[in-house]
């Protein structure tokens, strides 16, 4: 006599599930990171850390009025920060920007000396320069 069994086996390994979230979580969190609030939280918990150190070291210190002091100096340097932290984005992406356009420039003056070290060995890619600056130039006599 045949019998036939039929066991449900999962479709998806619990531990392969678990390993998914936890990766998405991390690429979350990088996202998180990567954004002005998640700057701003990542330098609030170093803040909070560094005042908990500072914290612990007040009492074994024997002149804490100095410690406090320091204390006081980095809170008013951060807050400062925190205040100047959206304008501080802004200065920070026409530097990206600027600093993208710099890039492009140094790019193309490269790939204009790649060219004319070519045309100098190159009669017809001379050529080829000769008939477009003088297109050009005839382009800008008409417009006068």
């Amino acid at each position: 006599m045949t019998s036939f069994v039929q066991v449900a086996q999962p479709t998806e390994h619990p531990g392969v599930v678990r390993a998914e979230r936890a990766a998405g979580s991390i690429k979350q969190a990088a996202q998180n990171a990567v954004s002005a609030r998640g700057a701003a939280m990542l330098l609030l918990s170093a803040i909070v850390s560094a005042l908990l150190v500072a914290a612990n070291q007040v009492g074994t210190w024997t002149e804490g009025h100095l410690m406090l002091g320091w204390v006081a100096v980095w809170t008013i340097a951060f807050a400062a920060l925190a205040l100047t932290a959206s304008s501080l984005g802004g200065v920070a992406r026409s530097i990206r920007a600027q600093l993208g356009r710099w890039a492009a420039a140094r790019r193309a003056a490269a790939q204009d000396e790649q060219l004319w070290g070519l045309a100098l060995t190159d009669a017809r890619v001379m050529a080829d320069i000769s008939r477009a600056m003088s297109s050009d130039a005839a382009r800008d006599v008409r417009g006068y």
